[in-house]
């Protein structure tokens, strides 16, 4: 057990979320040594049919997001589950749950009955769209948190939009309920006292946009697709195809760097031209030549040592089995074989430890 896995020693936690953001978070919480005991409704969390059927008879997924957890099933239409929820209560320091604004009260353990029962709990919910709004009780998943937040319209190509993966808004929900968590742990040890957090989905991707607002400020326009920095409308911050078709990534934003890869790449003569005005399409297609003419080794031969902020496009075995990450060692294969991807730091020089597997319980 390494130093990060006992930060939270003697922390209990009931995480009533499903899919992904909520078990996210209360999965790295149990990284660092809290007591997870999931709940889960008679008909079980829906991922765990998520996705192909392992020897447990449940998904891939719900075993690596639920890896050193305990499960219960427990029915809050039934007294005496929600007495037994109770009980629970009593003796934990933070519950996590993702309904939608309101339901926590219609089943009778809404935040306020609880922290009667329990003053020092920390409540933290995870719902799609923050409570007292339009959409409160308005449905959602990751793509439609991007969408209404301005993010999709700024990514992609010129003719639409693209949608990406990891889900963005679910695993910066995840994170920002994590640190505000770690946040009211701490202020309960100066006042004893509980609080109720809410980080809505839809809410957690404006300050990832922090650099984007701040040019609405400053122009009083909001960017525009194809002419955005960071999403290829800069010849020195894109993805560019070489001549055995495949993709390697420059990303030379400081003048240094990108005056690197020009003298590696022998052209001099564009480095005056980095900050043309965006979309960058003549410098773009230059480029694109003079990718087209390289092998992804000849280009990594030549780019790679002038530390110009190059690199390979990996597909995700190509990354597990890459040099750093090896090195790291923040991915780690199990003992049956199934890598799992830890809670990634460092602590006095230490990587995490793997994970135990979950541990369902019968009631």
């Amino acid at each position: 057990m390494s130093k990060l896995n006992q930060f939270l020693s003697g922390v209990r936690v009931l995480d009533l979320t499903r899919h992904l953001p909520g078990p996210l978070a209360t999965l790295y919480l149990a990284d660092m040594g809290a007591e997870v005991i999931k709940i889960e409704p008679p008909t079980g969390d829906e991922a765990r049919s998520l996705g192909r059927k392992n020897a447990n008879g449940r998904t891939d997924f719900f075993d690596a997001i639920q890896a050193g957890k305990r499960t219960r099933m427990m029915d809050f239409t039934q007294a005496e589950d929600v007495e037994a929820f109770i009980e629970l209560v009593k003796t934990a320091d933070i519950l996590v749950e993702s309904f939608r604004p309101g339901v926590m009260d219609k089943l009778g353990i809404g935040f306020k009955r609880l922290r009667e029962i329990n003053p020092g709990l920390i409540c933290c919910s995870l719902p799609g769209y923050g409570s007292g709004t339009p959409l409160s009780h308005a449905a959602g998943h990751d793509a439609n948190y991007l969408s209404l937040a301005g993010v999709l319209g700024a990514t992609g190509a010129e003719e639409k939009p693209y949608y990406f993966n990891p889900p963005v808004a679910d695993c910066t929900g995840s994170l920002t309920a994590v640190t505000s968590i770690l946040g009211a742990l701490q202020a309960r040890h100066r006042t004893g006292e509980g609080c109720e957090i809410e980080v809505a989905l839809a809410d957690v991707v404006m300050p990832l946009q922090t650099m984007t607002i701040a040019e609405l400020n400053g122009t009083g326009q909001s960017p525009e697709r194809e002419k955005e920095l960071l999403n290829g409308g800069a010849a020195f911050y894109r993805i560019y195809e070489t001549k055995d078709k495949k993709h390697v990534m420059l990303g030379s934003v400081e003048p240094k760097f990108w005056k690197a890869f020009c003298e590696a790449a022998g052209r001099e003569d564009l480095i005056a031209r980095q900050w043309e005005p965006t979309p960058q399409t003549k410098m773009i297609k230059e480029l694109d030549a003079l990718f087209a003419e390289m092998t992804l080794a000849e280009c990594e031969e030549k780019f790679i040592p002038a530390d110009c902020c190059f690199t390979p496009v990996l597909n995700l075995q190509e990354a597990l089995e890459s040099p750093y990450h090896q090195a790291r060692q923040l991915v780690r294969k199990d003992d049956k074989g199934a890598y799992q991807a830890l809670f990634p730091v460092y602590v006095d020089g230490e990587a995490p430890a793997l994970r135990p597997e979950l541990i369902e319980e019968s009631s």
